[in-house]
């Protein structure tokens, strides 16, 4: 989004940068606090709040910002922001009901800590920007709904893979193609990874071991590629996708053979991913054109004969493209990814390991579950368990090894906000069909 760079350095030109908090300062959002000091006039991160608030005071040390202010009140606050003083709090509500702030981006990786948060800044009329896919996969739809409500921006980032996908899907539709398939790179897919075989890869990339197994063990891939679907209305070709393991290096134009095409190219189209082709990380499209002419350019412009034709962005940059998601969200309205109405797919639990009944479920990315895909449809149909709601229930039985879980299977705990937004969620898109209670295991009409 080329435009985005002339919006923000107007912004820095008048002197009215874009006012911005961050909940969360862990590795990604000590990036993003790096790459807005450093490289990005218009915008100005007046604010962080962190559980912790050494990683706060870290995150604008690391950035060259200097000693900012703990502020424990509102008012403490807006005189630091008046002051043009960096603020740390432990109270992310300071930030979301803040008159001071126009855009709240979210980098925690948590589902109920950030689903309170960003509930709080929509209803304060503030934009929202995730690095979140887990909460975007398990209630986007219902949050997007309340951003329209309130007139505000809700929108997952670029430069993390859906974004990057979803920037792609619409250059590829702009030319008249029409995309049949969005898809993901993968260096490595094990869905028993765990916590103790990625420590090592952890500590020598400085990230926490439970965020690089959801990684590994599908996860992350999972919840990446729901919301993109959520967001073109695409859906699954088949519980946890094709997923082709290719040799390492082949080229992403040799590796969409992998791929089935008959079964999906004259479909409504599938979010899907393949492991070890090349250029890795990046994503790509599959599309296809019935015009005999357009067809003749397309393989003059060296794109191939058809029926496929292959489109890629050969990386993804994560923090560094985060701020010209926030400018599209402040400036031009525009959401770099968002769901676009009623959920299509979601991600599901499966077991990791032998569960015995009576165990209470760990959260993403640690030893008992993997995330799956699954279109949206069956997973109301059979009642089965998002993973985003799995972490904290107890088991009613005993569960073998990679089967999917259900809410027959467990007891969930109660009083928790995200479980309410899924009732919600469900109410609000899915009315009159069936739907899992959420308190017995069984199937009501709603």
């Amino acid at each position: 989004m080329i435009i985005v760079d002339r919006a923000l350095a107007e912004r820095a030109a008048a002197g009215k940068p874009i006012r911005l908090g961050m909940i969360g300062a862990g590795f990604m959002g000590r990036g993003v606090a790096l790459q807005i000091a450093t490289a990005v006039p218009g915008i100005r991160l007046v604010a962080i709040a962190n559980r912790t608030l050494e990683n706060a005071r870290r995150a604008y040390a690391e950035a060259g910002n200097g000693e900012p202010y703990i502020v424990e009140s509102p008012s403490a606050l807006s005189a630091a922001i008046a002051a043009d003083q960096p603020a740390i709090t432990e109270d992310w509500r300071l930030l979301t009901e803040s008159p001071d702030i126009e855009v709240i981006l979210e980098v925690t990786g948590s589902i109920h800590y950030a689903a309170e948060a960003v509930l709080s800044a929509i209803e304060h009329g503030k934009h929202v920007v995730l690095m979140n896919a887990e909460l975007d996969g398990t209630v986007g739809p219902l949050l997007k709904t309340k951003a329209d409500a309130a007139g505000v921006i809700y929108t997952n980032v670029d430069g993390d893979q859906p974004g990057v996908q979803m920037n792609l899907y619409r250059f590829v539709r702009g030319l008249g193609v029409r995309p049949v398939l969005c898809g993901n790179i993968k260096g490595l897919h094990d869905p028993y990874r765990n916590p103790t075989t990625q420590a090592e890869f952890a500590r020598k990339w400085k990230q926490q071991p439970h965020m690089v197994t959801s990684f590994a063990d599908g996860t992350k891939i999972s919840f990446e590629q729901a919301i993109v679907a959520n967001a073109t209305g695409f859906g699954v070709a088949k519980r946890g996708m094709y997923g082709p393991t290719v040799p390492a290096g082949t080229p992403i134009r040799d590796a969409m053979s992998a791929f089935p095409h008959e079964e999906f190219i004259d479909g409504p189209g599938i979010v899907d991913y393949v492991v070890q082709a090349e250029p890795g990380p990046g994503v790509f499209v599959l599309g296809t054109i019935e015009h005999p002419t357009q067809k003749h350019y397309l393989d003059l412009y060296k794109l191939g004969s058809g029926p496929l034709y292959c489109f890629y962005t050969p990386y993804h940059l994560c923090h560094f493209e985060v701020p010209m998601t926030i400018g599209r969200a402040a400036l031009l309205n525009d959401a770099a990814i968002a769901p676009a109405g009623a959920p299509k797919v979601e991600v599901v639990a499966a077991a990791k390991i032998d569960l015995k009944a009576g165990a209470v479920l760990d959260d993403l990315g640690h030893y008992m579950s993997y995330g799956l895909c699954e279109n949206a449809d069956v997973v109301r149909r059979d009642g089965l368990l998002p993973i985003g709601i799995a972490p904290g229930c107890r088991l009613r039985r005993d569960i073998a090894k990679d089967a999917v879980l259900t809410y027959a299977d467990v007891e969930v705990p109660q009083g928790r906000l995200i479980d309410t937004l899924r009732r919600e969620q469900d109410e609000m898109f899915f009315a009159g069909a069936v739907r899992n209670d959420q308190k017995s295991g069984l199937a009501v009409a709603i």
